[in-house]
């Protein structure tokens, strides 16, 4: 019998789960190193969605100390992919909610503290390794930034020119219509529809001040079409920071969980998604975000892709 992987993947989504990376990894603190490795792991602890880095404790290039306090209690933020995804936890659950035995530990550089950053697993496959917190620190993969968090390597985003006649209505009003969107297609995600800003009712709509990161896409600006609440924060467009997301640089996508698109003359339906009513606003960093708006990565936020 034939199995749909993506069954497979949401399947393991409960589960603790790592994969080693051959890129080197390094992060720091206030200027100071806090680890320089070639043998990070990515890890996924249960029921998060996106990965975070896992380092030997032999290369840390800072200290590790048990906690003074308890520490503040961590709110869980929950959220469904789709219909038959398993409960999971959004972006925008901090690092200290841990879904996994283990010990939390605070991060020690010569200036500078970062309490409960660290996490040290009781999980034998992970034993000597532990658990950074990916919004307490600075990251480079190789000689690169990276913001939100490390790229799933499972995670994939396509995007393909089309001449396909692609219509965008809100509350009844159109907002866009075009030849020439650019379809962005990403793993266990709705298509999301890139239409140039000149096919773009923008006059109709107004610049909000919400920012998201995605960690394959870059920064994304947000415009709201005033009137319903489904129209906070609808559209967003990113920044040139990623050369792999040159063919959406300045293009605008729509939520289509709160609009009306219509396709080769065909009205879609809306997907269900934890984009289906507007996010709050977060300003912030990566490490305070909502999820982008194409995938759940944080505002990190993760704009939509």
């Amino acid at each position: 019998m034939a199995t749909k992987l993506s069954k497979v993947i949401l399947g393991a989504f409960p589960q603790l789960r790592y994969e080693p990376t051959a890129k080197r990894v390094r992060a720091s603190l206030g200027g100071n190193a806090v680890v320089d490795t070639l043998h990070a792991y990515l890890v996924w602890e249960p029921r998060r969605i996106t990965p975070i880095y896992a380092v030997p404790e032999t290369e840390l290039l800072a200290g590790l100390s048990t906690p003074a306090g308890s520490g503040a209690d961590v709110s869980e933020h929950g959220f469904t992919l789709s219909s038959d995804a398993p409960p999971l936890l959004d972006p925008r659950t901090g690092f200290g909610r841990h879904t996994a035995p283990g010990e939390q530990l605070d991060v020690v550089t010569a200036t500078a503290t970062a309490p409960g950053a660290a996490f040290r697993p009781d999980d034998p496959d992970l034993a000597g390794f532990v658990v950074l917190d990916f919004g307490a620190f600075d990251w480079r993969e190789d000689d690169e930034e990276i913001i939100g968090h490390p790229r799933d390597p499972f995670h994939r985003v396509d995007i393909r020119a089309s001449s396909v006649k692609v219509e965008l209505a809100l509350d009844g009003v159109t907002l866009a219509s075009t030849n020439g969107a650019q379809l962005l297609y990403e793993t266990l995600l709705p298509v999301r529809y890139y239409i140039p800003p000149g096919d773009v009712r923008l006059d109709l709509m107004q610049e909000s001040p919400k920012r998201t990161v995605c960690p394959y896409k870059g920064e994304a600006s947000y415009w709201t079409y005033p009137g319903p609440e489904s129209g906070r924060d609808v559209a967003w467009s990113y920044d040139r920071r990623f050369r792999d997301a040159a063919q959406i640089h300045g293009l605008i996508s729509f939520f289509n969980e709160r609009a009306d698109l219509t396709v080769g003359g065909v009205l879609q339906p809306r997907p269900v998604t934890p984009w289906s009513r507007p996010q709050d606003s977060r300003p912030g960093s990566p490490s305070v975000a909502t999820p982008s708006a194409d995938s759940p990565a944080p505002d990190s936020g993760k704009a939509p892709r």
